[in-house]
């Protein structure tokens, strides 16, 4: 079937008006489209969720594996230039993708899915969000090839996939759908993917919990009452995280940089780069800074982390990503915010949870710029009790954090600042 023909094109070819028939058409198009892309990529979501929950397992249960971490290191370096990527952009390529409308190749997807549950079997220090956003976007945009979408189109099931993907893997259908359309270029949403993008969320999310895997969602049970002297507090924690958001991506790509740079050869430098993390390991004395840390972040809503925990997972995972393994920045993000936040509270006598609480968001917020998305995601892990505090945290970080971003590709449309048109990268 020729693009020209495809009846998944016709409407936008008779823009820019639509009568209701035409509006009726569109919205069976994108309800059949979402449908089968929340499917797919939840189905695909639930089985990576359940690979990284065995992953983790395992190595909790056989800890000398974290041994291995070198030699897991060589195989995913060997597994990429196998299939003739060269130079891995990450989550980078699909925020092109959308904007530019570069190719994102069906292998993406097997490759990142093998790639991140090696790094979490051999204890690399990563997350898994940023990893699901590549599964799903590169399963997005061959599924909009698949039924040859002409360009705009193929864009808005690749945004589909992201949130699809991140739906299934987090339980936030309402994050999850906002986050595909607001991280490409912040200042614009792509309020045409709308209805797909939610559509592809709940069947992810309802696909991949009928599936056994099971969203994340924390409690906070102490909210006071919003007063000046609380909004102060909560506005000092947020401008520190947002701080800390900016030292995090800053990090993150010296450490890459500094790798390349030191060890141009990807084997060498993989293997290197798991021999420190291993070495790190064993001087810090404990498992909390491999894998996703999860169980971190749940300590620190109880107060119970360590209070330098925020700066150990900083250097662990920029030594982790930037040597070539696997996995994601958004969950470490999470956990440094949360720690940050456990520390803040020790410090200053707050209620430990709700601190964490708005470390997170206001983590996430800084290093995504996303504050809508960060606002949501407060929502869907935490309760909507604590609201007050997450507004403020959000609009505070997305201001101070300035232009960083763990995505050198997303692009700041509007300055922060002013009423202005920037069009300019982010840092």
């Amino acid at each position: 079937m020729e693009k020209k023909n495809n009846p998944f094109n016709y409407i936008t070819e008779h823009m820019p008006e639509l009568d209701l028939l035409g509006r009726v058409r569109v919205l069976l198009r994108w309800l059949f489209l979402g449908s089968i892309t929340g499917a797919v990529v939840g189905t695909v979501g639930a089985a990576f969720s359940k690979a990284i929950i065995f992953a983790t397992a395992f190595r909790t249960a056989h800890d000398y594996i974290i041994f291995g971490l070198p030699v897991g290191g060589l195989a995913i370096v060997a597994m990429y230039r196998g299939c003739k990527d060269y130079e891995d952009k990450g989550t980078n390529l699909v925020i092109k993708s959308i904007q530019e409308g570069d190719n994102l190749p069906v292998i993406k997807a097997p490759l990142i899915f093998l790639a991140t549950t090696l790094t979490h079997l051999f204890g690399g220090s990563t997350g898994r969000e940023s990893a699901a956003l590549q599964m799903g976007g590169s399963i997005g945009y061959n599924l909009g090839k698949l039924f040859k979408l002409k360009e705009g189109n193929d864009k808005i099931i690749t945004m589909c996939g992201m949130s699809a993907a991140f739906s299934a893997l987090f339980g936030t259908p309402m994050t999850a759908a906002f986050m595909a359309m607001e991280i490409e270029n912040v200042g614009v949403m792509y309020y045409s993917a709308l209805v797909p993008c939610v559509v592809s969320a709940l069947v992810a999310q309802g696909i991949s919990s009928s599936l056994g895997a099971v969203g994340e969602q924390f409690v906070v049970n102490v909210v006071p009452d919003f007063t000046p002297y609380h909004a102060l507090f909560t506005g000092i924690l947020a401008i520190l995280c947002a701080i800390l958001s900016v030292v995090f991506c800053d990090v993150l790509k010296f450490t890459g940089r500094t790798y390349k740079k030191l060890l141009p050869n990807p084997y060498l430098r993989v293997f290197v780069g798991g021999c420190i993390v291993v070495a790190l390991t064993f001087l810090s004395g404990t498992r909390y800074y491999n894998g996703a840390g999860m169980d971190v972040i749940e300590m620190a809503l109880h107060g119970e982390a360590p209070y330098y925990a925020f700066l150990l997972k900083i250097i662990f995972t920029a030594l982790t990503l930037g040597a070539g393994y696997k996995g994601g920045e958004i969950v470490p993000a999470l956990y440094i915010g949360a720690t940050f936040g456990c520390l803040y509270s020790q410090l200053l006598g707050f209620d430990p949870a709700l601190c964490a609480a708005v470390g997170m968001g206001a983590l996430f917020c800084g290093v995504t710029n996303c504050p809508i998305s960060s606002l949501f995601i407060c929502f869907e892990l935490f309760g909507f009790k604590g609201m007050p505090f997450y507004l403020l945290a959000v609009a505070l970080s997305y201001t101070f954090s300035g232009y960083s971003s763990l995505y050198s590709s997303q692009k700041i449309m509007y300055s922060k600042f002013h009423n202005k048109y920037v069009n300019r990268d982010t840092k």
